[in-house]
């Protein structure tokens, strides 16, 4: 230790108005039990800027044997106090995630009245934001679309999606693996009764069997499903079984 000026609080003049403590760049004054104290004589470099906003006068700065100033710990001291201090961002789930389950028409509307209704009976879709827990996959008909097949196929909501727990994504542009994962886990979870396939005929899209296949594959379970293969323009090219052991 070396004999150096450093702050000096007189507790008994301080009402503990805390200027003190905005005016210490250094963070080396606290108010702790109602009065301003020196936390540590290495956060103090003793020039002092606290005593013109002290209006109780009860700062001074004496000379005597202290702590040398250490910057590198008074910086690594405000940071530290920065990170206590600064508030817990808050808890933010979008809206969109919400698990939502509702009643679809016992039949699609027909189209030459035109209003067709929407067969969708939960929200929401996507594999990456679906619940494994959610009601609505329990004793299901499972549907598992690629993002395309709705657009192509101008019968999707009638011929597919009726009556079914719907869960899409795209096997070219989407990480795959967690969606094996998520599928695993709503077949392990409910009492899935039947699994559809419903692809587009490009061949990027078989990537939507072989998720089916891998996720079956990762609850040890004999299951088969079909695999409905759309065309370009909407048609059903194709229909075939799969049997995964």
């Amino acid at each position: 230790m070396a004999v150096r000026n450093i702050v000096k609080i007189d507790e008994n003049k301080c009402n503990g108005c805390g200027d003190c403590v905005t005016s210490c760049a250094e963070g080396a004054i606290q108010i702790i039990d109602g009065k301003a104290k020196l936390v540590s004589e290495v956060y103090c470099d003793g020039l002092g800027a606290c005593l013109g906003h002290c209006p109780m006068d009860a700062i001074s700065i004496e000379k005597r044997e202290a702590e040398e100033f250490d910057e590198a710990a008074t910086e690594a001291y405000l940071k530290s106090k920065q990170a206590a201090d600064k508030p817990a961002a808050p808890v933010f789930t979008c809206p969109g995630m919400a698990a939502q389950q509702f009643s679809a028409p016992a039949a699609p509307t027909d189209p030459q009245d035109g209003d067709v209704s929407s067969q969708l009976q939960q929200w929401p879709v996507q594999m990456t934001l679906l619940n494994p827990q959610a009601p609505y996959f329990q004793d299901a008909d499972l549907l598992l679309a690629a993002d395309c097949v709705p657009f192509a196929m101008g019968d999707f909501h009638s011929r597919y999606l009726q009556g079914r727990a719907l869960a899409i994504g795209c096997p070219k542009l989407d990480d795959v693996s967690p969606y094996i994962d998520k599928l695993s886990e709503i077949l392990q979870r409910n009492s899935i009764k039947s699994l559809t396939v419903v692809r587009m005929e490009v061949p990027c899209c078989g990537g939507m069997t072989r998720i089916a296949t891998e996720a079956i594959k990762k609850i040890d379970r004999d299951m088969s499903f079909d695999e409905v293969t759309v065309g370009l323009q909407g048609q059903v090219k194709g229909v075939k079984t799969i049997e995964v052991r």
